[in-house]
């Protein structure tokens, strides 16, 4: 008989490790082994010891967990961050960011959604959904650099850098689907822009190719009182009905913001099982409204967590977002037991993975992706640990990641990215700030 140990690839233990189980267990001095970028096993750190390990990361006073899902992102315009801000919405769309957006070539797009990848590697989150231009490059650089990524082409009325008609951006994103199909960190998503800047027969159209294609389907609604106002004003619905009344919502749906939502509003997402994602951060600086997540969540909606664009929160770092989230309700509705750390956590993790339809994320659990981060727990500000779902959502900043992986591959360990060189990026990023001030005139 061969009494040889067990072998994995990866074995990393830690003094702590948070599962996101259906018990939401928290094993102290715990241990996972990874294989082929997938996780073999989980349990206390003793039941490891007979087993061969190619690669052993002894973390120590550290907290494994699940690597956070940013369900709603523009990765690309960290090259806006802070250009125009305290700004309204439509202001800021229409006077700064679709004027910059007509001169957007691959190498932007692809140096900023790079950023993007650092800030969230950096601050713990391994996956995200992205919606913007030219998302080609951010496929493709997403596929360097070894995040995982559910991504969109932004579909318009009008001519964008990407393509001269709403036909031809169908057409991409069938490209895109063709090339990327079966790729195991890189999936594709129609994602029509939003009811405001598109029109009845493209939303149609965006529908359909979801429907042919068993792709999922994304976009930006109920966000302000201004678009439910333009909404009703030119097709007598409010936005959630009118999108219903195109077909569009199903449980293959998410809806970025939901902001502005009646009660029959939230019925009807809910009926539909229509995931929302929620962005606090982001609503609260372009004072877009506070969504009712308590009331989505009540209902039975999949509710995920999104930082927007770096444009207009001016972070991708999923741990504001979740502080923000816990406070925001709590104040805004002057009840202190809403949106506790658990659920803010689950957002954030088991959500935002239902929200983009990737099964086995936002959970440490055999047969799951190796996609985590860990915590150094030495740090002042999670000091001490009583529980850590409270400290992650409250304490944490995100800056007290040591390590993000995804697929068993580390993309950032102790203040280094091994899938970039951070300098020369930073370095890139002077060149395209300069170009931003001449293209905004």
């Amino acid at each position: 008989m061969d009494k040889t140990p067990p072998a994995c690839d990866t074995l990393i233990s830690a003094s702590r490790l948070l599962t996101q189980n259906r018990d939401r267990a928290v094993l102290e001095d715990a241990a996972l082994s990874v294989s082929r970028g997938v996780i073999q096993a989980v349990g206390p750190r003793a039941d490891f010891a007979s087993i061969r390990a190619e690669r052993t990361l002894r973390l120590g006073d550290a907290l494994l967990m699940p690597g956070l899902v940013n369900a709603h992102t523009h990765s690309s315009m960290t090259f806006l961050r802070g250009l125009a801000d305290d700004l309204p919405l439509m202001d800021w769309l229409r006077g700064h960011v679709f004027p910059v957006d007509r001169g957007l070539t691959e190498e932007i797009i692809s140096l900023g959604c790079l950023l993007g990848c650092a800030e969230m590697t950096r601050t713990g989150t391994t996956t995200f959904a992205d919606m913007y231009l030219r998302e080609d490059a951010v496929m493709e650089t997403v596929d360097r650099c070894g995040m995982r990524v559910l991504a969109g082409e932004g579909i318009f009325a009008f001519p964008s850098p990407a393509y001269p008609d709403p036909a031809a951006a169908l057409d991409l994103v069938r490209g895109q689907a063709a090339r990327w199909k079966g790729h195991s960190r890189v999936r594709v998503c129609v994602m029509p822009h939003s009811i405001y800047t598109t029109t009845p027969a493209i939303l149609a159209s965006c529908r359909d190719l979801a429907g042919e294609l068993d792709l999922p389907l994304h976009i930006h609604l109920a966000e302000t009182p201004e678009e439910t106002a333009n909404c009703l004003a030119a097709t007598g619905q409010r936005p959630v009905a009118y999108c219903h009344s195109l077909g569009l919502l199903g449980k293959d749906t998410a809806i970025a913001h939901g902001v502005d939502l009646t009660e029959e509003d939230m019925d009807l997402l809910a009926k539909a099982g229509v995931a929302v994602v929620h962005n606090p951060r982001s609503n609260m600086k372009l004072a877009s409204g506070v969504a009712p997540a308590p009331d989505l969540l009540a209902r039975g909606v999949s509710l995920g967590l999104g930082t927007d664009g770096a444009a207009s929160n001016n972070s991708l770092n999923l741990f504001a977002e979740m502080s923000a989230c816990a406070l925001l309700h709590k104040i805004s509705r002057k009840n202190p037991t809403l949106m506790p750390a658990q659920t803010v956590l689950d957002m954030a993790t088991l959500g935002s993975a239902a929200a983009l339809g990737w099964t086995g994320l936002g959970r440490l659990a055999p047969g799951c992706p190796a996609d985590l981060i860990a915590l150094d727990l030495s740090s002042p500000n999670l000091q001490p640990l009583y529980n850590p779902a409270s400290q992650l959502v409250y304490a944490a900043s995100g800056f007290e990641v040591i390590l993000s992986m995804v697929e068993g591959r580390i993309l950032y360990q102790n203040g280094r990215f091994t899938g970039l060189d951070y300098p020369l990026l930073l370095r890139e990023m002077e060149k395209i700030m300069a170009w931003v001030l001449r293209a905004r005139g």
